[in-house]
């Protein structure tokens, strides 16, 4: 901005000369032409006034004595608007001049009409930036107005900041919600959203947090924080891994005899999944088989793997019973009626039958069932890969994609795993391990869960270290799904998102205070690389300070 001063009175001819100066000055800083403005004819075109050189020759000293008009009231400009600064940052915004929109006293959050159903969103917002919400009636000066509308990609939104007015639209409700994710965001951290358009949408369908309560118990409460934390990310996906064989972790009603005295009651875990439904996150629950599964399988030691020795192997069932498949099949039908998401996943991986040199000289009864079962030339692997695709078809007849660890897929067996299952992968370091290019060269759609970036293992046994937020930020995308190498950029399209997971193996390492600490700022970077896999660009010690600010 400049300045002008006026040093000394002055009178007559100078005074008019300086108020026409200003006057071109402020008609110029509003981005008019001189001349263009109010001031530069009389409502009648004719000259409002004569200067101190008139073309008659006319002295100064003989000028009408009358007071010169009144000046043009200059108008406030603004610079350019730059984003908002968000976790993760919004993918597009068209700058705009103007004030923008903050919250005050007579603001409120109103719903389009034919928008009801964001009422929820709107009443969460309201409370957020501690404004009315005024329901479905039409948007004043200084409201936010949520609308669904438009030809997005799901989970787009669109924010518009102009006239001291916010207006989120979205093809969904979802979209409508990260919208508001954004705008509560940006308040937080500068108390106001910038004028322009917001054109925003993530970069990959799953998006989320991963969690083992088998082998610790965590309370509904400490749930339900980290819920909201992700819905602030715009995470979408919660996996819970309530069995394992440290424990089973939520209440039955078919098989009580296997539950954990530590554990969720169905009223809790039912609290839990309405909260994140209001979220637009869903709940995937998990009960992992063939192995894994010693908490049930203390109620039915008969079920246990026996080697050929009558060992049995740590948590794995002998899948040649046909009552193990029984008791896996009830326990899945329980559960998918349970959890209302569209995914259950299904486990399979690190089946101890096939972590030995000759599974059929060790396990001669699956060898046998395998040839029973698909004919002379069938191995254990394929009576495993089997079981999973059985438990699979138990979960889609419930309505549920099924999902599925990596290691529970195998090559050159006589029975492939379904082609509909979702591949969770999650490590290289198993026997036999296949590379994750082969899976995705198979067609297969894949969920990254890197071990190497995304495992928070308590206690960091088996060289396992915490991850950080840093080198999730700066190294991983989410094309590296094994070690530190991307798979060519030609599978992006296959790679449908990623988890960042919490697993207990020494479950007493760190408390739930301690958990929610460590994985704050890992959870937000992958949260960043999951809306947005380009590369940042904030510095990470940017990014960091930025998420304490805003979140």
């Amino acid at each position: 901005m400049m300045r002008y001063s006026i040093r000394g009175p002055r009178r007559g001819p100078a005074l008019l000369a300086t108020a026409v100066a200003l006057a071109t000055v402020a008609a110029c800083s509003n981005g008019s032409p001189p001349g263009s403005g109010p001031s530069a004819s009389s409502p009648s075109g004719t000259s409002s006034g004569t200067s101190s050189g008139t073309s008659s020759g006319t002295s100064a000293s003989a000028a009408p004595t009358s007071a010169p008009p009144p000046s043009p009231t200059p108008t406030r400009t603004y610079p350019l608007s730059t984003a908002p600064r968000t976790v993760p940052a919004v993918r597009d915004h068209e700058a705009a001049r103007g004030p923008g929109w903050k919250p005050t006293p007579t603001a409120g959050i109103v719903v389009a009409t034919g928008s009801e159903g964001l009422a929820d969103e709107a009443r969460l917002l309201a409370g957020e930036l501690k404004i009315a919400y005024r329901g479905a009636v039409a948007a004043r000066a200084g409201d936010v107005e949520l609308a669904l509308g438009g030809k997005g990609a799901p989970e787009s939104y669109t924010l518009t900041t102009r006239d001291d007015r916010v207006r989120i639209t979205g093809p969904d409700q979802a979209g409508v919600f990260y919208g508001t994710r954004t705008l509560k965001q940006s308040v937080k951290g500068s108390g106001a959203m910038p004028e322009g358009t917001v054109t925003d949408a993530p970069a990959k369908p799953q998006r989320g947090l991963n969690l083992d309560i088998a082998r610790k118990f965590f309370t509904a409460e400490w749930i339900e924080a980290r819920l909201r934390e992700m819905a602030d990310l715009k995470l979408n996906q919660f996996g819970l891994h309530f069995s394992d064989d440290q424990g089973f972790r939520i209440a039955s009603d078919t098989h009580p005899e296997i539950v954990s005295a530590q554990h969720l009651t169905k009223a809790e875990v039912r609290r839990i999944l309405a909260l994140a439904q209001t979220l637009h996150i869903t709940v995937v629950p998990e009960i992992d088989s063939p192995g894994h599964l010693g908490a049930v399988l203390r109620a039915y030691p008969d079920l246990r793997l026996l080697n050929v020795q009558g060992v049995p192997r740590q948590g794995a069932i002998d899948i040649s019973k046909p009552a193990s498949a029984r008791l896996v099949d009830e326990l899945l039908r329980e559960y998918a009626s349970l959890f209302p998401g569209g995914w259950f996943h299904v486990g399979a991986d690190e089946y101890q039958a096939l972590t030995v040199r000759s599974p059929a000289a060790s396990y001669p009864q699956l060898a046998t069932a395998a040839r029973q079962k698909y004919g002379p030339q069938a191995s254990v692997q394929d009576l495993a890969e089997g079981w999973l695709n059985d438990r699979a078809a138990v979960v889609r007849d419930a309505g549920k994609v099924a999902k599925a660890w990596n290691d529970g897929f195998f090559r050159g067996g006589v029975v492939n795993a379904d082609q509909g299952i979702e591949v969770e992968y999650w490590t290289g370091k198993e026997i036999g391990a296949r590379p994750p290019a082969e899976y995705l060269a198979e067609g297969r759609k894949v969920v990254n869960l890197n071990d190497e970036f995304l495992y928070y293992v308590l206690g960091e046994p088996n060289q396992f270290t915490y991850p950080t937020g840093r080198r999730i930020y700066e190294q991983w995308t989410p094309l590296v799904l094994r070690g530190t190498t991307p798979v060519p950029a030609r599978y992006g399209p296959q790679i449908l998102g990623g988890r960042f997971a919490v697993w207990c193996d020494l479950s007493q390492s760190q408390t739930q205070a301690q958990v929610a600490d460590g994985i704050r700022m890992p959870l937000t970077a992958t949260a960043q690389k999951l809306w947005d896999a380009r590369t940042p660009t904030m510095t990470w010690e940017q990014f960091r300070a930025l998420a304490v600010k805003v979140r």
